[in-house]
């Protein structure tokens, strides 16, 4: 079983797997879905982070919500996905829209999922194969199971806060408040420490190796145990790329806000903080 990363060869070896594009850009909401259907690594599905992988927004429950779990059981059973089947996901980028199914799949309790290392710019470069061809699956009742990850509501970051540490993955400038390209304001929740979750990764797009993952976070956590933390950024996409980054440093058990920053600033009342 695969449960953090593979590498481009594993992947073309096991033609058996089940593979996710999860290609999302923010500004550009259909555009992931269209390069799918322009090529994809072959046998794969597509996963679309507004639509599959988020809840209906209210205003006041962030970019991209947490669906219910059963509305995401469904899905998988839609995608005629297995228990048994090892998945692995992929993205364009950096792998944090690819994290966030790794994340969800694992809330679900199917942890045989994995992240392409490198995704699909990697593969490419490599000259491996891809296709337009869409593969079609037959449904299936997929179970419900105890989930391997999990997840806090704001009213546990509102209420539990000195318990908790608050790990934020969006880029330093957006921690510190200075710069907020996206979000209609600006800061983070008080006391949250920054890990940026593009430093997970080293040359080419690759994650670093668990030691220095280790010693990386180590840095920022001090002596706070991996279940303590509570990984936010904006919408709760890239705090999963942090989580991966975790796990595979060996530091298991983080949980996830999703509602992220763009939750929290929904209500005038929560504190925030800059600097």
């Amino acid at each position: 079983m695969h449960a953090t990363l593979v590498t481009t060869a594993q992947l073309a070896a096991e033609p058996q797997w089940r593979v996710f594009d999860c290609r999302h850009d923010l500004g550009k909401p259909q555009l992931g879905e269209q390069q799918y259907r322009e090529a994809h690594i072959p046998g794969a599905l597509f996963a679309h982070l507004d639509r599959d992988l988020s809840a209906p927004k209210t205003g006041a429950n962030g970019r991209h919500p947490l669906p219910e779990r059963g509305a995401f059981i469904a899905w998988l059973g839609q995608q005629g996905l297995k228990p048994g089947d090892q998945v692995v996901c992929y993205d364009g980028g950096s792998g944090a829209m690819a994290a966030r199914l790794w994340w969800m799949l694992r809330w679900v309790g199917h942890e045989a999922v994995a992240v392409l290392d490198g995704g699909l710019a990697k593969w490419l470069q490599e000259g491996r194969p891809v296709t337009p061809e869409v593969p079609r699956f037959a449904h299936s009742s997929y179970p419900v199971r105890p989930p391997a990850a999990r997840a806090v509501d704001v009213n546990a970051i509102e209420s539990h806060t000195e318990e908790l540490l608050l790990l934020d993955a969006r880029a330093p400038a957006r921690f510190r408040g200075e710069h907020e390209p996206i979000d209609p304001i600006a800061g983070r929740i008080p006391g949250a420490k920054n890990r940026f979750s593009n430093d997970n990764l080293g040359a080419q797009g690759i994650f670093k190796k668990p030691q220095l993952l280790r010693d990386e976070f180590r840095a920022v956590l001090g002596d706070r145990a991996p279940e303590e933390v509570v990984s936010y950024c904006g919408s709760g996409v890239a705090a999963c790329h942090n989580l991966l980054a975790m796990e595979l440093a060996g530091l298991r058990g983080g949980k996830l806000y999703a509602g992220s920053w763009s939750e929290w600033i929904a209500d005038p009342a929560r504190p925030r903080e800059k600097g």
